[in-house]
């Protein structure tokens, strides 16, 4: 989130002025959020048009301020059980790395999620549905941090750092720390011919699982539980352009996040009206409360969406980085379900 990196200096700070620990970790983020949907709500967990989606993303951030922050996400999902009046449950897993700062300050995390959607009911329109899908997901992370490439005050003698003398070990300051997660989401969504949409509501780091550092007993650092809403849609304008604006909201302790944007969809390949597996361009502009303005495009081809973003920053950092905030490229790609690859638009799906 938006004050990821003032968290992250704050603990390198608070490890070097000798203080009592106080760390308030947060979750990663992605300006592409629609290649990281199982991040946002495992809800979205079997929710797009298709029988599988598979997706990876990179993200490079703060490079001209620090050592990059570099975040890897990977992700496949994909219905198991499918009803014939569109009633599904659908399973998935979500993997990610995030490093960070000049102590490699690392969050690996796995999630494994299982969805359930019901259908609310068709109209006489075979394009038009409506569902409300139930998410839950679980799953276990590993932070850790180099403390050898780190410099405590009392190691500064005669004019050098020794590292490696006594303060790391005196504050009691492990490598890692293991913990398990949960989270669960809502998701209403609905399909039409012309106009679709996804809401979203999820409830992130459920159990608050203690993740600090320190080696006492006594230690105790809470992952503070995210929440999430979210808002998207597809809104058919021409024959082969839609529209595809989004809010999403994310709030972690004392942070939040707020992005808005849209994303101008062209369909260049393919019959009017087949927008899934025809080939297309994307381009968007997005706004990060506060933080960034942010501009993503990419094409789309066979199943496949290939995308890159990159992050303007317009906060009070902006004069140490000179604007420049994060970078990220993503792809994912999408089987055709064989049973409804002949319809056009028949699932209620916005950017997921």
């Amino acid at each position: 989130m938006r004050r990821n990196i003032i968290t992250r200096f704050s603990l390198a700070a608070a490890i070097a002025l000798s203080a009592p620990i106080v760390t308030y970790a947060q979750d990663i983020h992605f300006t592409q959020f629609d290649m990281a949907p199982l991040v946002i709500n495992p809800a979205f967990t079997g929710n797009f048009d298709g029988s599988v989606r598979a997706s990876a993303i990179y993200r490079n951030q703060w490079a001209s301020v620090t050592v990059p922050y570099v975040t890897f996400g990977a992700a496949v999902d994909l219905p198991v059980l499918v009803e014939r009046n569109g009633d599904y449950l659908a399973v998935g897993l979500q993997l990610y790395k995030d490093q960070a700062g000049d102590g490699n300050l690392s969050n690996f995390t796995g999630l494994a999620s299982i969805a359930y959607s019901k259908s609310l009911g068709q109209s006489n329109d075979v394009n038009r549905s409506t569902s409300l899908t139930v998410g839950l997901q679980g799953g276990y992370a590993q932070e850790s941090i180099d403390l050898s490439k780190l410099y405590f005050g009392d190691e500064w003698s005669n004019g050098t750092f020794t590292q490696g003398t006594s303060q790391e070990y005196h504050l009691g300051i492990g490598n890692s720390i293991n913990y398990y997660l949960v989270n669960a989401g809502l998701a209403l969504s609905h399909g039409g011919q012309k106009f679709s949409y996804t809401l979203g509501l999820a409830a992130n780091n459920i159990n608050q699982p203690n993740n600090s550092i320190e080696k006492k007993a006594s230690s105790t650092d809470l992952l503070d539980m995210r929440y999430t809403g979210e808002v998207g849609a597809n809104w058919i304008v021409g024959e082969r352009l839609s529209l595809r604006p989004a809010v999403l909201y994310q709030s972690q302790a004392t942070a939040s996040e707020l992005i808005a944007g849209n994303e101008f969809h062209y369909q260049v390949g393919g019959e009017p009206g087949y927008e899934n597996f025809s080939t297309a361009v994307f381009l968007g502009g997005w706004y990060r409360s506060g933080d960034a303005t942010m501009i993503t495009a990419g094409v789309e081809f066979k199943g496949f969406r290939i995308g890159v973003s990159y992050d303007y920053n317009i906060s009070n950092l902006n004069t140490a980085s000179n604007g420049n905030g994060g970078f990220e490229i993503g792809i994912r790609y999408i089987a055709p379900n064989p049973m409804k690859f002949a319809g056009k638009r028949t699932i209620p799906c916005a950017r997921f």
